[in-house]
């Protein structure tokens, strides 16, 4: 993409740019040598790190703190702005951020938000069509003040795009192309210097010479003389009058002295005209780099410095202190977006000439205003705006560390906007790094908030697919309400619904109901049978039903959960909603009536698209189930083209050891077979097979049925003697883990018969047949498709076996129910009327 002229055109999306310094100075031949080094390239792709990986043609800017890289950045972003069609900037300082600010520009693109999808997946939405060049294939990112290459490996697009990086961090040499952004040269300095303040040439040249021609110490004293009308001797007297006193003082390395000393030389200047200014800084100064929304710097009761909070409480005081700050280049003032930024440098100074002491109470005040600007309802999706802007300063000022309980209860209101948002790993970082720093002082309080602690790490861990880890975290929580609180409490039946989860994920079915039976009756009595809480414990229940195989009861908890929580007044969220209606979809499946199963299944995906975003963890669920659906129909195309979208999307947006990335692949693993691509059906279930066990364990339920997939592709590929060996291992493993009874392990046993009859052992096909049809009707019913598919192989055999009458009485029994219960024509009932066997197969289904 070659860079034209300069125009004032504003690209289609801009987003995140800071305003143009207007005073910008100098650069000239810099800002030509990035517009010839970006202009004719490919994006600036940063490769992974490591031995043998050649660099890509990716832009730096390098230089140390206050030499005005990102300045550099943002005069290039508006003087080629008319370039390109969209323009992101990205704040790289606090990486786990990065995805969030990438997530924002979903709905630029026409893709779903983050809200809808998740962080994550609006992310990697974004990435795609970045590198697709859709909509746009003129794009600039500009991710500003970056640290490690590696944080980013896996955030820069690749495309028709462009990518710019601002970092001081060396250690990006020879990964990208960089340009070292050093000191202004010296006439850049002094006609920066004589535009700012109109000083003769040789009093700039003796400024530019005293504060090192760097621009950010520049930019401070230009700000003080044009203000004060100090001249230039009066100013280097007290500049070298502090440059003493800060050498006498530890300084972080990072700061050249005569930034120091020209911020000092600025700061009393404004402390002596107004203090409360100063006051203001200080408070700033323990905030992230990142712009401080206006809108929480605000007076509260809890506030421990008078000063502060006179000032705060004051609008008009607050006015004129933010406008001496940026008047005297002490602070970025920006009127767009009501917010106050302070350079990074000047607040790290600012901090280590305070005392302990203030440091101490400043930290806490700037604590209490996060917390007191935060908004209620993390759940609350409208919300979630305010929430991002105040994320990035976080970290920064220790919030993990404060001990004020209100401030506690914001730092977990964070903890479930970021699992809530779809940022999974943020969220779980945030409350390990909780338990680890907050104490087990006795209080109800405190209590209340490790409990809720630990309620949210469970649900993490059990979202990422971590069930043991998730279940040791629940129990001892749970025990600790059930004993502070006991066991009727919000809190402790909040954990009980958590456990139930854990155990059906460890593969622990039947405990599993046995706890969520005697939750929901807890939840009964704690908050009444048309409660939010209650109708989540109904719809719990409901899934652990349909784990043991109890179908028709799961079915009647499923309708229960959805038609409840359909009326408005439950006050459920669409995503209670989804997850009640697709396992309604679901169980009405397994209980054999696939046609109403795919109807239901496509109207819940309607709304999951509409009301979630196609992305969203609950909508690819339900496509998954709906793909099911469609291949128990008889629609093989359609379901083999909806699983083919649903693991692509779980594998990119997951990652592929992610629970749902497995169901996912296993989904398409039997929908490739049901179309005839044996190779990648193979290859498919074998992957998802190995990665199963690490995640599940050897002895779970879903790893040992999925040995029955790979088994059922063996016979079917042509090796039938291996087949045959791990179907008797996956019929041993299900019948010691959920019983002989089992569906999943009935599947495995007439697949099992399939093999004997293939190696011409057709009396042990059909005495096996012969006991697995009993069981199958005595657990499914006689006019469940399992039972007639199994009926049919058994027909087969006892034909094969020359007891033709019985297989004679058999299939009059058989066909007529089968045809009525699918359709003459559907391809189980044409395999079967042809003489040959059917396949059962295993899909995981939600835990």
């Amino acid at each position: 993409m070659a860079i034209s002229g300069e125009s004032g055109r504003m690209p289609e999306v801009w987003g995140g740019v800071p305003t143009r310094n207007k005073n910008f100075t100098g650069r000239s031949e810099l800002l030509q040598l990035l517009r010839a080094r970006i202009g004719d390239s490919a994006t600036a792709v940063l490769p992974s790190v490591g031995p043998g990986r050649a660099a890509g043609p990716s832009h730096a800017l390098q230089g140390m703190g206050g030499v005005g890289k990102t300045q550099l950045a943002v005069e290039y972003v508006y003087r080629y702005r008319a370039t390109y069609q969209l323009i992101w900037w990205i704040q790289a300082d606090q990486p786990a951020l990065v995805r969030s600010s990438l997530a924002k520009l979903a709905p630029r693109l026409g893709l779903p938000s983050s809200e809808r999808s998740g962080t994550d997946g609006a992310a990697q939405a974004v990435l795609r069509a970045l590198a697709r060049g859709e909509p746009y294939d003129r794009w600039l990112l500009v991710f500003d003040n970056a640290v490690e290459p590696a944080d980013l490996k896996d955030l820069i697009p690749t495309g028709p795009g462009h990518v710019l990086v601002t970092t001081r961090n060396y250690n990006w040499n020879g990964l990208v192309e960089t340009l070292e952004v050093d000191v202004f040269r010296r006439e850049e300095s002094v006609e920066f210097l004589r535009r700012r303040s109109a000083v003769a040439e040789s009093e700039a040249d003796r400024l530019a010479e005293a504060l090192g021609d760097l621009p950010l110490a520049l930019e401070q004293a230009a700000a003080l003389k044009a203000e004060t009308g100090m001249s230039v001797d009066e100013y280097l007297g007290l500049l070298h009058e502090r440059t003493r006193e800060l050498l006498e003082q530890s300084r972080p390395a990072d700061y050249p002295t005569f930034v120091s000393a020209a911020w000092t030389v600025s700061a009393e200047t404004v402390e002596a005209k107004l203090p409360e200014a100063i006051e203001l800084l200080r408070c700033l100064a323990f905030f992230g780099p990142d712009p401080v929304p206006r809108e929480i710097l605000r007076a509260s009761g809890e506030l421990r410095r008078p000063l502060l909070k006179a000032t705060l409480a004051d609008p008009i005081m607050l006015t004129r202190a933010v406008g001496e700050l940026g008047r005297f280049a002490l602070a970025k003032v920006s009127t767009g977006d009501r917010s106050i930024e302070v350079h990074r440098l000047i607040q790290a100074l600012l901090r280590d000439q305070l005392p302990a002491k203030d440091r101490e109470s400043l930290r806490d005040d700037v604590h209490v205003l996060l917390a007191h600007g935060a908004p209620a309802n993390p759940d609350d999706g409208s919300q979630w705006p305010r929430y991002a802007e105040l994320v990035p300063h976080l970290g920064p000022v220790g919030i993990v560390r404060s001990v004020d309980m209100r401030v506690r209860d914001f730092v977990l209101n964070v903890v479930r906007y970021l699992y809530q948002s779809g940022d999974r790993q943020a969220a779980r970082s945030m409350v390990e790094d909780v338990l680890r720093r907050w104490d087990d002082t006795p209080g109800e309080d405190n209590d209340r908030l490790l409990l809720t602690a630990a309620a949210h790490r469970g649900d993490i861990l059990r979202d990422l697919g971590d069930y043991a880890a998730a279940l040791e975290t629940d129990q001892e929580a749970f025990h600790n309400a059930q004993r502070v609180f006991g066991q009727y409490h919000e809190i402790t039946l909040r954990l009980a619904r958590g456990m139930g989860g854990d155990l059906r994920g460890t593969g622990r079915f039947a405990e599993a109901a046995a706890q969520d039976d005697s939750a929901r009756e807890r939840h009964v009595q704690a908050f009444g049978a048309d409660d939010r809480r209650t109708l989540r414990s109904v719809n719990n229940l409901a899934l652990d039903y349909g784990l043991v195989g109890r179908y028709k009861e799961a079915r009647e908890l499923h309708l229960l959960a959805y038609t409840s929580q359909r009326d408005p007044e439950s006050g459920a969220s669409e995503v209670e909603i989804l997850s009640s209606w697709n396992g309604l979809a679901r169980v009405i499946r397994q209980n054999g009536d696939y046609a109403i199963a795919r109807d239901l299944g496509r109207d819940a995906l309607g709304y999951g698209h509409k009301e979630l975003g196609a992305e969203h963890p609950w909508t690819l669920r339900t496509g998954r189930d709906l793909s099911i659906a469609l291949r128990r129909a008889g629609e093989f195309e359609e379901a083999h083209e909806l699983a083919e979208r649903v693991y692509a999307a779980c594998r990119r947006l997951f990652g592929p050891d992610n629970p749902d990335t497995l169901a996912a692949a296993t989904c398409l693993a039997n929908a490739e077979r049901s179309v005839g691509n044996l190779d990648k059906a193979f290859e498919l279930a074998e992957d998802a097979l190995r990665r199963y066990a690490p995640v599940y364990g050897q002895e779970h339920p879903f790893t040992i049925a999925c040995l029955g997939n790979v088994a059922l592709l063996h016979r079917v590929k042509g090796a039938v003697r291996t087949a045959r060996e791990l179907d008797q291992e996956c019929l041993g493993g299900l019948r010691d883990t959920v019983g002989p009874d089992h569906h999943y392990s009935l599947n495995v046993a007439i697949n099992l018969a399939s093999d004997l009859a293939a190696l011409g052992d057709v009396a042990g096909a059909v005495s096996l047949g012969t006991e697995t049809l009993e069981r199958v009707r005595a657990v499914l019913g006689e006019g469940h498709p399992v039972a007639m598919g199994c009926a049919a192989n058994l027909i087969n055999d006892l034909t094969a076996a020359g007891d033709r009458e019985a297989a004679a009485v058999l299939s009059a029994e058989t066909f007529p129910l089968y045809e009525r219960l699918l359709f003459p024509n559907h391809p189980d009932v044409r395999t079967a009327r042809e003489g040959r066997h059917l396949d059962f197969d295993f899909d995981p289904p939600l835990i």
